[in-house]
């Protein structure tokens, strides 16, 4: 009996070429299928292709460029843009907006997780594919935090019992922190925190609640907020929270140089004011939290204090 073949070092080439920052894995089998990557001059049909580097591997004819450390960018997404590098309706894209935003001398970046059409607020953007990924499991716990600005009558009773999880018309959904800010009214402000991102899950699960969502702002992914970042302005993060936070994950990244970021948030004078909307009061530090980060851990989020009784 012939002893059994070890098996070949190295990783997928979809791996690769994810954390080379070319694309997320799903964009680049779509690209092995329209025969647009190739090794040595001859081109990959499957993305299980496994290769311990990128050498001669090409797209669209150019050679890849060796994997670059991991950095990772915030950028206030307006709402009207696409998260997608394309959109076969011809609407615009945060690429479109990208262009202009991003600061000088960026990598090719892609976008952590989705913001849809209408919604607003921070989406983070990095140029490895591996640490894209596992920002977007929802295994990793990491937190996402939004408020939304809703009419309809609304209690805290109602939105504690979203703490158990809810199933909408056949799909899952898991334990959600929801607070009701103070205030009168049918038109009232919920900070809303969860740790997956099922499409359009935040709307969905309000209108569940018989509420009519008018305006939907992230403010917050894991240890990062939103603060006072004009809208349309992107800037890179600290490499030291970058590698604290793949760390926390349980990711590996490759790492550089430490580097502060290279542009500072534009005064707050140069977005449109957001007093009277009722949006997000602001941070100073718009790529760090005033407070500390709170720890992640793969596979558990974090659990906020309990809330203290109300007066009766």
């Amino acid at each position: 009996m012939s002893p059994t073949p070890e098996p070949r070092p190295g990783d997928r080439i979809a791996k690769l070429l994810a954390r080379a920052g070319v694309a997320s894995r799903r964009e680049i089998e779509r690209m092995i299928a329209e025969g647009r990557i190739a090794l040595d001059g001859k081109v990959l049909e499957t993305p299980a292709t496994i290769l311990a580097s990128l050498k001669g591997v090409t797209v669209d004819g150019n050679p890849v460029a060796a994997a670059e450390p991991a950095r990772l960018f915030a950028f206030h997404k307006p709402s009207g843009l696409i998260t997608a590098e394309r959109d076969p309706a011809g609407r615009p894209t945060i690429y479109t907006a990208l262009r202009n935003a991003m600061p000088a001398g960026s990598p090719r970046v892609m976008p952590v997780g989705r913001l849809d059409f209408n919604t607003e607020g921070l989406l983070l953007l990095t140029n490895d594919g591996g640490l894209k990924r596992a920002l977007e499991l929802p295994a990793t716990g990491v937190a996402r935090t939004y408020r939304a600005r809703v009419f309809g009558t609304v209690t805290q009773s109602m939105l504690d019992d979203l703490i158990a999880g809810v199933t909408i018309e056949g799909v899952r959904y898991g334990k959600i922190e929801a607070d009701l800010e103070r205030g009168a009214g049918l038109n009232r402000w919920i900070v809303l925190t969860l740790t997956e991102g099922k499409n359009r899950e935040v709307r969905r699960v309000l209108e569940f609640l018989g509420l009519q969502v008018s305006r939907l702002i992230r403010i917050g992914y894991g240890p990062f907020h939103l603060g006072d970042l004009p809208r349309g302005t992107a800037v890179e993060l600290l490499s030291k929270d970058v590698e604290n936070l793949a760390k926390s994950i349980g990711v590996e990244i490759i790492t550089g140089p430490a580097r502060t970021p290279p542009v500072k948030a534009p005064p707050a004078k140069a977005a449109k004011p957001e007093a009277k909307t009722g949006a997000p009061k602001p941070d100073q530090r718009p790529w760090r939290s005033r407070r500390t980060p709170p720890k992640q851990t793969a596979g558990k989020a974090t659990a906020r204090p309990p809330r203290k009784p109300r007066a009766k």
